[in-house]
């Protein structure tokens, strides 16, 4: 791993020399243990295992829902530095809804591909370079899981940090604003990429460091291969609705699921249909 601080116990804490993870106490069967907020920046040496004292400038990623305990964690750890900007992952309330409030804590600009979540006037796009003292964060179009899904690609680390296009655990949910299309064209973009600039963390947006991107990213590609194969052959068997085909489909997996299997399904069949 090239000498990179990743442990793996837990999200909180996990990370990379320059990704700190503070996991949001906000944890579900959707969020997993909750929402990563990620703290980019240069730091000093530290010891053996442990990050060393974060540098001057700071960029933020996913601040999270809207919890004040969680955002105050975060900026008291930020204390006596600048935060460049916030930047959102995707605008789904679970990453966003405290971005307002906590660029209020911490007097900084929230920059989104959506323009509906960003405060001031710089947006987000596909091949922008955000900087924090001497590093640089580089920003790649992902859309799929949501039409404004991005992704943030940290050189410094080999690191992707992939929101909630790819998670820590488990497979994402196509949302209703969503594509199957574009989600599969982001996860081949992510795995070309991943093996060209040789990544060698995922840092996801719920759940644990992926320290295996390659390996990740194929099993994320060849799971929605098999759930395609499995509906078209549910719809063999005579499945005709949505709900019809995840009790097929997932008929081993918790019905607490099912709701979120749903969604999914129905951006499969479109794709199917398209």
């Amino acid at each position: 791993m090239s000498g990179l601080r990743i442990p793996l116990e837990g999200p909180d804490g996990a990370g990379t020399d320059h990704a700190l993870n503070l996991l949001a106490p906000n944890p579900s069967e959707m969020t997993l243990e909750g929402t990563n907020t990620w703290v980019i920046g240069p730091r000093e040496p530290g010891e053996p295992g442990k990050p060393g004292e974060l540098g001057e400038q700071v960029l933020v990623v996913d601040p999270g829902p809207d919890d004040d305990e969680h955002l105050a964690r975060v900026a008291g750890h930020l204390e006596g530095r600048r935060v460049v900007a916030i930047l959102l992952t995707h605008g789904h309330h679970d990453h966003s809804g405290g971005a307002a409030k906590f660029a209020g804590l911490v007097g900084a600009p929230v920059r989104a591909l959506d323009p509906a979540h960003r405060l001031g006037e710089e947006g987000l796009g596909d091949g922008d370079v955000l900087t924090a003292g001497e590093l640089e964060l580089h920003v790649v179009g992902t859309p799929g899981h949501s039409f404004d899904s991005l992704c943030f690609w940290l050189p410094m680390d080999r690191a992707i940090l992939t929101g909630d296009t790819v998670l820590g655990r488990g497979t994402t949910v196509i949302a209703p604003d969503g594509d199957l299309a574009d989600y599969l064209r982001s996860l081949d973009l992510l795995r070309a990429r991943a093996e060209r600039v040789g990544a060698e963390a995922l840092l996801p947006g719920h759940g644990p460091v992926l320290p295996d991107p390659i390996g990740a990213l194929d099993g994320y590609i060849a799971h929605r291969r098999r759930r395609l194969d499995q509906i078209r052959e549910a719809r063999r068997r005579g499945a005709a609705t949505a709900r019809e085909v995840v009790e097929i489909v997932y008929a081993d997996v918790d019905r607490s699921l099912w709701p979120a299997a749903e969604m999914s399904v129905r951006a499969q069949l479109a794709y199917l249909d398209g």
